[in-house]
């Protein structure tokens, strides 16, 4: 049995992207991107020393500021607002960004993909998007957005709507109420503090929840009724409990860096697609799982570092990810891998980080290579 010491990090990287079934839809995305201007959009999330993926095509505003433009008049569809480029090409998309604006233009009705990114935009006034009802792709990230300043109703007659970026604003609160079209919610970079139980009401269309990078301190049962939830990222919070509640199809959570210290019995198992967890960086102590908390037979990558573990939790013999660097654990527990050692039984585990730990390289028990014999990374 080989035994590898190197070093390997697996991170998940991703990028989305939606479905395009009409020529119009693929020839406006082609455009866009040979823009000089392009966003890029890879909102996976990532470890410590991984560079930040929102990285967004920003050129620096004039020395002097221009004076607020008037409101926006109404144009004829057809037209699009002198403030904003509108490929002839492509006529369902509308650029608006990186131009220092302070306001919202106005959107002709035929746009389906605005782009109003990289501006000093401060509010969104009621009835601003009334006109565009067919709207898919609406950006606003990057810009000064508050929830004081926006109309408690901007996004009610978006009845097509299926992605929303507001991340890196101001808003204290998660918009409400949201298109029940809606796939993907981009919240990250806020300071919301909390998202009440009905927050998210009626998004059975979600698949996609990113609330990074905010002030959360608690969730309550706002994600158990989206049924379609395929990836929720609440990393970098202040949560001290999880979520009440998992949605079934759930993939992939991300609760990193928060101050979690206990996780109820079966919590997991509500979730029988769940592939990824990450909970590093957390106050996770043996005292506050269950024997089987992470027993669970979907769970292909698993990520305790940076807790307060003093045991290798017991894991089921599907996991082929476990990161424990940066713990209190003192003892190589066999049976945290294998209930029963023989020919027959033994962990797909492939990865193994326990670097940082108080276990000595000379407690690794004899039968380890038989349980671990997938094993080609194991740290210690």
């Amino acid at each position: 049995m080989h035994w590898a010491t190197i070093l390997i990090i697996a991170g998940l990287c991703g990028t989305s992207l939606g479905q395009y079934n009409e020529e119009e839809d693929l020839a406006w995305l082609q455009y866009y991107m040979r823009q000089s201007r392009m966003s890029s959009y890879n909102y996976m999330p990532y470890y410590e020393d991984e560079n930040t993926p929102y990285v967004y095509s920003y050129l620096p505003a004039p020395d002097t500021e221009p004076e607020p433009g008037p409101e926006p008049q109404q144009a004829p569809s057809w037209q699009c607002p002198q403030e904003c480029d509108c490929p002839p090409n492509f006529s369902s998309a509308m650029y608006c960004d990186t131009r220092n604006l302070r306001y919202l233009p106005f959107v002709p009705s035929r746009m389906k993909y605005v782009y109003f990114q990289n501006n000093r935009i401060t509010a969104i006034q009621e009835g601003a998007f009334d006109n565009a009802t067919e709207l898919e792709w609406l950006a606003l990230h990057n810009n000064q957005i508050s929830s004081e300043k926006m109309g408690k109703k901007v996004f009610a007659k978006l009845k097509r709507l299926e992605r929303l970026y507001m991340n890196n604003n101001n808003l204290t609160k998660v918009p409400s109420p949201l298109p029940r079209t809606l796939r993907e919610l981009h919240l990250s970079y806020n300071q919301i503090s909390k998202v009440p139980s009905n927050a998210l009401e009626g998004l059975e269309n979600l698949t996609a929840l990113y609330l990074s990078h905010n002030f959360i301190f608690e969730m309550g049962a706002s994600l158990k009724g989206l049924k379609s939830l395929i990836l929720a990222d609440l990393s970098y919070n202040h949560l001290r409990k999880v979520p009440d509640g998992l949605p079934m199809a759930l993939e992939q959570l991300y609760l990193e860096y928060n101050y979690i210290n206990t996780i109820p019995d079966n919590y997991f198992k509500v979730s029988p697609k769940l592939l990824y967890v990450r909970m590093s960086h957390n106050s996770l102590t043996n005292q506050g799982l269950s024997t089987n908390t992470f027993n669970s037979s979907s769970i292909l990558e698993l990520d305790l570092s940076y807790n307060r573990l003093q045991k290798i939790p017991r894991v089921s013999t599907n996991l082929e990810n476990l990161y424990l660097q940066g713990n209190q654990i003192n003892e190589f527990s066999i049976s945290s891998f294998c209930s029963v050692v023989d020919v027959m039984n033994y962990s797909r585990l492939q990865v193994l980080r326990l670097d940082g730990n108080e276990i000595k390289r000379n407690a690794v028990p004899p039968d380890a290579p038989l349980c671990l014999r997938r094993a080609t990374i194991i740290e210690i």
